[in-house]
């Protein structure tokens, strides 16, 4: 499945400090059972989004106004811990968002992101806390997150970090493919390939 190509994103942020949050939280485990990959924008953190009535959490930030619209969230340290599901990256994608920021990821969760069209930037705690404050000060921050570059800035101060990207899924990235993209984009090559093979 392609998904957008993404180059350079410069969006508001949704603020998620919490801690160790895991993939049974970004989409409970009673919404695995789907058959097809429908409503997990609505499913995603139903616990924290909702209460057991349906109604929203008024205080919880995916569900406020002001930070409406974001395609960036910047979550706390060990963001996708838990279980493998890739369920959770889909989540993420499905709601809109297309990056998402930590000082620190759970590394399968990491990839499933990549697989998806969800872009995680692991930055230092220092700069995650800068990014944290600044967001707090003003909704309206935003950050620009460069992917040719490697880098993510600050807007409004211009402060900046790098981060790492492994250069295989960087280039899926910027092209939106996923892992069977990538093979069919360079289906004459191997079919060349092939034919220079005895077997």
């Amino acid at each position: 499945m392609a998904y957008d190509k993404f180059n350079i994103l410069t969006s508001t942020a949704y603020p998620l400090p919490t801690e160790n949050v895991d993939t049974d939280q970004i989409i409970p485990a009673r919404f695995l059972k789907a058959t097809e990959r429908v409503d997990f924008d609505v499913n995603f953190f139903r616990d924290w989004r909702y209460n057991s009535d349906g109604t929203p959490k008024a205080d919880f930030p995916l569900n406020k106004e002001i930070y409406a619209g974001s395609k960036i969230l910047v979550g706390g340290r060990n963001f996708g811990s838990g279980s493998s599901r890739e369920h959770a990256a889909w989540s993420v994608y499905d709601f809109g968002l297309r990056c998402v920021i930590s000082s620190a990821f759970a590394d399968i969760f990491k990839n499933n992101c990549l697989n998806v069209g969800v872009l995680p930037v692991q930055v230092s705690a220092k700069f995650a806390d800068t990014l944290f404050a600044a967001i707090m000060a003003d909704p309206k921050t935003e950050i620009n997150v460069d992917l040719p570059n490697q880098k993510v800035t600050l807007l409004a101060t211009g402060e900046s970090e790098s981060f790492v990207i492994n250069t295989y899924k960087k280039d899926n990235m910027l092209n939106g493919f996923d892992d069977i993209d990538y093979l069919k984009n360079i289906e004459n090559e191997i079919t060349a390939f092939a034919k220079t093979r005895p077997f």
